[in-house]
């Protein structure tokens, strides 16, 4: 039996989410970790490293929408497998604050190059009735890559982290490159239909003898004139406060706020992602038959309260509470984000219109890390920063509510 080709890419995709996971990702707040108790960098400077990355894809984000429409997703994703890898090996080089930064800018632009994104307009070229399915059998790939926070761990302690950086390097160029060769742009490429279905018949007239109007498509300029495009925006950015601040400082408040060893804190990271994973499944098995949009607003308060039990945790159970609510919420939402554009915008310029809400997005993924780390340089603590950045968070669940589709 053929398997759709939609699928191929789909599979594609989650093994590149999974790279980026299990070695940038996930893998970032064990470097901030190390490099912060090795050179005595602070949590601010380090910080500012993964809100660099953010605030890249925010820049980048309308000229890649416009890329990916014009030339396609297949060509990017492969130039930034090839960006990635240069960056992580410029990474294990690195002997200054500068050079982090300089190695970072490289890692973030190939990872907006072939990450998420222009993997996600590829994907909503080729499912329709069954887009949230395969975006989050796509992400799964992002969340199963913390499954190997363990074995970066291990391997920065045993080799140290510039081998670790290294090895990185060479990992994402030669499991990248394959994976992105199988990118295409949309069905009629390799003669296939949308959703693999046979064509559809042409609408028959109705009673009155007029044919039922065609699926609304936006331009970006008409989607930015809605009010759903602005809530969907800064829904998803207050989601990302969480996630980043997390992903970028959870194992160091572990550590040095809590008293867990890094290989403790990594095996929570674990758990986490593990639940992630959970969550993508549940959205791959129900995600077309529920309301996305109410699903996101209880997504949001599930982000709150995870965050809430890692920060004031004062046993094992509270930090495995936080694992699974932060991790189901990730990634039961996560795929739902450009599905639901999908949904409410059409594709006529669904590469734009995604590339203009990364600038949105970006205020979340910088100032979540940005918060965290200042208010952990101030107070000798994570409390406040993870505090404020919690009730954000769930304050955003309205934002979802009230995104209802345009007209």
């Amino acid at each position: 039996m053929k398997i759709f080709y939609g699928w191929r890419i789909a599979a594609a995709g989650a093994g590149i989410h999974f790279l980026h996971s299990a070695l940038l990702l996930q893998a970032f707040g064990a470097y901030v970790a190390v490099l912060s108790e090795e050179n005595g960098w602070s949590k601010t400077a380090l910080a500012g490293g993964a809100a660099l990355q953010s605030l890249e894809g925010a820049l980048l984000g309308p000229l890649l929408g416009w890329m990916v429409d014009r030339f396609g997703p297949r060509l990017l994703v492969q130039a930034g497998i090839v960006l990635l890898s240069l960056g992580f090996l410029l990474f294990s080089q690195l002997q200054t604050i500068g050079d982090f930064y300089v190695a970072l800018v490289v890692i973030s632009v190939g990872a907006s190059f072939s990450g998420y994104f222009p993997l996600s307009v590829a994907l909503v070229h080729w499912f329709e009735k069954r887009r949230a399915r395969a975006l989050s059998f796509m992400s799964l790939g992002l969340a199963l890559g913390g499954v190997a926070i363990p074995l970066v761990g291990w391997a920065m302690q045993t080799y140290g982290w510039r081998r670790t950086a290294l090895a990185t390097a060479v990992i994402v160029l030669v499991a990248g490159l394959p994976l992105a060769r199988i990118v295409r742009r949309n069905p009629a490429e390799v003669g296939e239909t949308m959703d693999g279905l046979p064509p559809q018949p042409a609408p028959e007239p109705t009673l009155g003898g007029t044919l039922p109007a065609p699926a609304r498509s936006f331009t970006a300029r008409e989607a930015l004139r809605t009010r759903a495009f602005w809530l969907l925006g800064l829904g998803h950015g207050f989601a990302l406060l969480v996630v980043t601040a997390i992903n970028v400082h959870a194992i160091s408040h572990m550590k040095e706020g809590l008293g867990y060893t890094l290989a403790q804190a990594s095996f929570v990271i674990t758990l986490m992602t593990l639940s992630q994973a959970a969550g993508v499944l549940l959205g791959a098995a129900m995600g077309d038959r529920w309301n996305k949009r109410r699903v996101a607003a209880g997504c949001m308060l599930a982000h709150m309260a995870g965050l809430l039990m890692l920060t004031y945790a004062v046993h094992p159970v509270m930090l495995g509470l936080f694992a699974v609510s932060h991790g189901v919420a990730w990634g039961l939402r996560g795929p739902f984000m450009q599905a639901l554009r999908a949904d409410y915008f059409g594709l006529q310029a669904i590469g734009m219109i995604l590339g203009l809400s990364a600038v949105i997005i970006a205020l979340g993924q910088v100032a979540g890390p940005m918060v965290a780390g200042l208010f952990a340089d101030l107070t000798g603590n994570y409390r406040a920063g993870f505090t404020v950045l919690a009730l954000v968070a769930g304050s955003g669940s309205l934002l979802f509510l009230l995104a209802r589709k345009p007209a």
